[in-house]
């Protein structure tokens, strides 16, 4: 059998969009098509009788462009309050799109205490199991409002990991900007070569990660490949793939050979709570 086509007996399904997949590159703007495109999929995906979790980055790439900013703010204020402004924006548009494919959204915020205390992350885990069992499709994102430096994930490609060893999730799929893992960066590099799966995550692969150069996200190639380890080790496979055409992902549930597939490698020592408080 081959191995993408385990991917179709998956139950649990984590998926995280970057913000450069759901807003437009000249004007920051909500890419409503691509929205609407991706609603469609997931609520597919819950037809199918998988339960779906979304975690999706853009609140304050969101807030810059609805309160007339012309640049991703620096100060922590003001990111905090675009950050405000954009999530009930985003929050409201995908509870209208996921409405009308009959689906159910809920909205969860997390910071990094969140996790690390163990009866909020216990009621954050039991928040999450009764959602999926209502049918809802929980929607999530760092807090960034109330984040501090302290408190902070810093992107969502590592939350989507922690996420998903939270609830047991079987796979995680990373939608960006890019096509999967290269030996080096393809932007800059004409002998990167493409790597389709991944068996095991050793330090020399970490060392292949490379910052992003979107100018509205925070997770590069580093941040994915941490992902990757906290997922895989977790017991959770994981795809990173390009989100340009959100139409990839009931492809790549059909087993299609697109992104590159990490596959899980269940480490008995991995303990979520002692991963969060090396952060």
């Amino acid at each position: 059998m081959n191995i993408r086509e385990t991917l179709k007996e998956k139950q649990r399904i984590v998926i995280k969009i970057g913000s450069s997949s759901i807003t437009h590159e000249q004007t920051g703007g909500l890419n409503l098509t691509k929205l609407e495109v991706l609603a469609r999929e997931l609520s597919d995906l819950k037809n199918m009788g998988k339960e779906v979790v979304l975690v999706s980055s853009g609140a304050i790439a969101v807030g810059k462009q609805t309160a007339g900013l012309k640049k991703r703010p620096g100060e922590i204020a003001k990111k905090q309050a675009c950050a405000a402004i954009g999530q009930a924006k985003l929050m409201m548009i995908y509870q209208k799109l996921f409405a009308e494919y009959g689906q159910m959204a809920a909205q969860i915020l997390i910071t990094k205490n969140t996790m690390v205390n163990d009866i909020s992350r216990r009621n954050a885990y039991n928040t999450f199991e009764e959602l999926l069992k209502m049918g809802a499709i929980p929607i999530v994102n760092e807090n960034d409002t109330v984040s501090t430096y302290e408190m902070q994930f810093g992107d969502n490609d590592t939350l989507s990991a922690i996420v998903a060893a939270l609830i047991h999730a079987d796979l995680l799929i990373l939608l960006s900007d890019i096509d999967g893992l290269f030996t080096d960066d393809p932007r800059c590099s004409k002998n990167a070569k493409f790597i389709s799966l991944v068996e095991s995550i050793d330090d020399k692969m970490m060392e292949m990660g490379k910052g992003s150069s979107s100018s509205v996200g925070t997770g590069g190639m580093a941040t994915k490949l941490s992902a990757a380890k906290i997922a895989t080790s977790a017991g959770a496979d994981m795809i990173i793939a390009n989100g340009q055409d959100f139409h990839i992902i009931h492809r790549l549930m059909n087993g299609l050979n697109y992104g590159t597939l990490f596959l899980e490698k269940k480490d008995e020592q991995f303990h979520l709570i002692d991963y969060l408080q090396k952060m």
